[in-house]
């Protein structure tokens, strides 16, 4: 349905100058690649953008914006009603049941706005025309396998699009090769080619592989420049640092040691755990598994087979509670990975968990002293930087975008204070792993692998 504007409620948009130079940029280039930090404003800006084009040099008819679900129904429109200088837009939110979805596509609006989801379903099974002259894909790096059906329906109807944008604040989180599929779909392969297999020839070598199955590739010298020269004349890329006044930033690692009795527990049922798989090949399907079970038990904690939990030790959660302590009050955010994780640090500590508009909102008002989040839900859209500045990683994770992601959550424009990031790190096991690969920005699947191997020829006596 269309959302109509209530009056007096606008903001007037007072644009930094990357922001100007980034809104210039896409109406002079028909295609264009927006690569902008979380919190630099790539909605705002896009959405300018589209008014000039729309309803100035009426060289646009029809927007489809495509996005992640939350982001679709909540924070587009919001940008669309909260600035001045886009009275006059209108829109139609495509999501919920099939009823609700062709309702919007039905009404006359400048703007349809549609979950990723939902993307396949629009092109192939909705009936309607994809008659959008203009195509603004948010979060591009959603569409970085050419194998999905999202992408391959979007390819179907590229050459009817006129002008595309797409926006990410992470492009290649797992590396390189995420990029064929974004710029194929930006450019239908102008740039990059218009094969997978070409591109992987052309700027990649075989890296881990088992005879004549390759399991990962690796770039050769100078790829990433090549790569990056090839699409420079589509794309711009800013970090927030480099654009706004924002508050330091302290990213602290602290060490979690367990004592000798509890290192002989996870010794125990490390060996009971790889004995069934000690001596093969590590695919990505069973290193996962095994990094799964491993990080789970630097955390305390593990489910066995029959989804129990046996509990080993609680270093983390004691360090967790030193924070809090030295906090004074102040408020804490922490995000969890596993389920076990959260429920003992609800059995220690008052904690609420931020999954509802209304928890959000009390967090951002100042009402909660600690709360909790998982990365999978803190994504794109979620601001929570007015409710604290202090963010703890009791667990982490190998999604490089899913880490970075949850730190922006905090670390952001309108943040006022430092920003401090702890990292709970338990000593000698998976953890410093994981670390490792996200401070080199290296999250592959590759570094996964070599993670659990190096586990199994004792190189993290966990």
């Amino acid at each position: 349905m269309i959302l109509k504007v209530l009056e007096g409620c606008w903001m007037k948009f007072k644009p930094h100058k990357y922001q100007e130079f980034a809104t210039n940029f896409i109406i002079e280039n028909p295609i264009s690649a927006i690569f902008l930090e979380m919190g630099l404003g790539k909605s705002v800006i896009t959405l300018t953008a589209i008014y000039e084009l729309m309803l100035e040099r009426f060289e646009v008819d029809r927007v489809l914006v495509i996005a992640p679900l939350r982001v679709a129904r909540n924070t587009w429109p919001e940008e669309i009603e909260k600035w001045s200088h886009l009275k006059g837009l209108t829109y139609a939110v495509a999501v919920g049941t099939e009823k609700e979805r062709l309702e919007a596509l039905y009404s006359d609006a400048h703007i349809y706005i549609i979950n990723r989801e939902n993307v396949e379903w629009l092109i192939a099974r909705s009936g309607i025309d994809f008659n959008f002259d203009m195509v603004v894909i948010d979060e591009l790096s959603s569409f970085k396998s050419h194998q999905s059906k999202r992408f391959k329906s979007l390819m179907k109807v590229r050459p009817n699009i006129k002008r595309i944008v797409g926006l990410t604040g992470t492009p290649s989180s797992n590396g390189l090769m995420d990029l064929w599929a974004e710029y194929r779909l930006l450019d239908m392969g102008e740039r990059l080619g218009k094969f997978i297999g070409r591109f992987r020839e052309s700027y990649f070598d075989p890296d881990k592989r088992n005879q004549h199955m390759i399991f990962s590739y690796k770039p050769k010298p100078g790829a990433e420049e090549a790569i990056y020269e090839k699409i420079s004349d589509i794309t711009i890329s800013m970090k927030g640092t480099d654009y706004l006044k924002l508050p330091d930033l302290v990213m602290n690692e602290m060490p979690v040691s367990l004592n000798q009795k509890e290192k002989e527990t996870l010794d125990v049922m490390k060996r009971d755990l790889i004995t069934t798989i000690k001596g093969e090949d590590i695919t990505a399907s069973n290193a996962a598994a095994l990094s799964n079970k491993l990080l789970q038990m630097a955390n305390g904690a593990v489910y066995d087979d029959n989804g129990s939990v046996t509990q080993i030790h609680d270093r983390k959660l004691e360090k967790l509670e030193d924070i809090i302590e030295a906090a004074n009050g102040k408020p804490v955010l922490i995000a969890y990975w596993f389920k076990h994780d959260l429920l003992r640090i609800q059995n220690r500590f008052k904690v609420e968990v931020l999954t509802s508009s209304d928890s959000i909102k009390k967090w951002n008002e100042g009402k909660i002293q600690i709360a909790a989040i998982h990365p999978a839900s803190a994504g794109h859209g979620l601001n929570l930087q007015a409710g604290g500045s202090t963010l703890v990683w009791y667990g982490l994770t190998w999604s490089l975008e899913l880490y970075q992601q949850t730190n922006a959550r905090l670390y952001r424009q309108g943040q006022t204070d430092t920003v401090i990031i702890h990292h709970l790190i338990a000593k000698e096991t998976m953890d410093e792993r994981v670390m490792d690969a996200l401070n080199k920005k290296n999250n592959t699947q590759s570094a996964l692998i070599d993670a659990v191997k190096a586990t199994l020829k004792g190189g993290i006596p966990v």
